[in-house]
């Protein structure tokens, strides 16, 4: 799986892993804002890699949950899609806005591979200091560099350097980030 090569995905052992996944998800997104220690509590048993300060808001679906970092003060909306069939690595100081999906798993294009139900995975790597706007898709083997910027509903394909504006689907770099960006932005 971690290697990209094809597994079967009800396979004992990552189906029992995705059950406990699907317990300490439904134990996250039950917790109350106004017991953020306890949310935190459950975040931290559901990820593999939890940064001081991260903030995510339920609800989050995760595949396995044990394939995920979070850097430090990184704050992920309401309705994130981590699927964690490979690694999904996010750095510090990122901003997730709402409905994002990070997406590892692939399926082969051939039929018969795919009708007998093998899959692969590709990680996804999100750089320090990274803005997704609302709604951005990160499809698998991904890398999207620090400061860079992505508008919301991209769908990103292909890696994306640091310190750059992509939009679109699929998204494209439309500009630089330059001394000449203030507080206000562009992602939504």
């Amino acid at each position: 799986m971690l290697a990209g090569e094809l597994y079967l995905a009800d396979d004992p052992e990552l189906s029992a892993d995705a059950l406990r996944a699907d317990v300490l998800t439904e134990r996250f997104n039950a917790t109350s804002a106004a017991d953020p220690e306890a949310r935190r509590a459950a975040l931290a048993e559901l990820v593999g890699d939890l940064g001081e300060g991260v903030e995510v808001r339920p609800p989050l679906r995760v595949d396995f949950g044990y394939q995920i970092s979070i850097g430090a003060r990184t704050f992920i909306n309401v309705g994130a899609v981590l699927l964690d069939v490979g690694r999904i690595s996010i750095g510090a100081d990122a901003q997730i806005g709402p409905n994002v999906q990070l997406l590892t798993p692939t399926h082969p294009v051939d039929p018969e591979p795919r009708r007998a139900k093998w899959e692969a995975a590709r990680p996804v790597t999100i750089g320090d200091n990274v803005w997704l706007g609302g709604g951005v898709i990160v499809c698998p083997g991904v890398t999207i560099g620090e400061n860079t910027v992505v508008g919301a509903g991209s769908v990103v394909t292909k890696d994306l350097p640091a310190n750059v504006v992509a939009v679109g689907n699929p998204a494209r770099v439309i500009r630089r980030i330059g001394p000449e960006d203030g507080v206000a932005g562009e992602a939504g």
